[in-house]
């Protein structure tokens, strides 16, 4: 029987459109009843990080500015 560590180092060597599929599927599998608490945990975070940018504690970055960060790392 495989380790959950030799699991995850098999799907990391895979495409990353088989990755995210995989990471689709396992999200799903997760138990129902938890969803609700993990959606309460994400809008808990979504508004702390909303009124942190308002208050002025984090800078933005563009979105432009993001993506061309994004494709630089991936392009190395």
């Amino acid at each position: 029987m495989l380790t959950v560590e030799q699991i995850a180092e098999e799907a990391l060597a895979l495409p990353s459109e088989a990755r995210a599929l995989l990471a689709d599927r396992l999200v799903e599998s997760l138990d129902p009843a938890e969803d609700g608490y993990i959606q309460q945990l994400w809008s808990t975070e979504a508004r702390r990080r909303r009124d942190d940018v308002r208050a002025g504690l984090v800078q933005t970055i563009p979105g432009d500015e993001v993506l061309e960060r994004v494709r630089r790392v991936f392009t190395r």
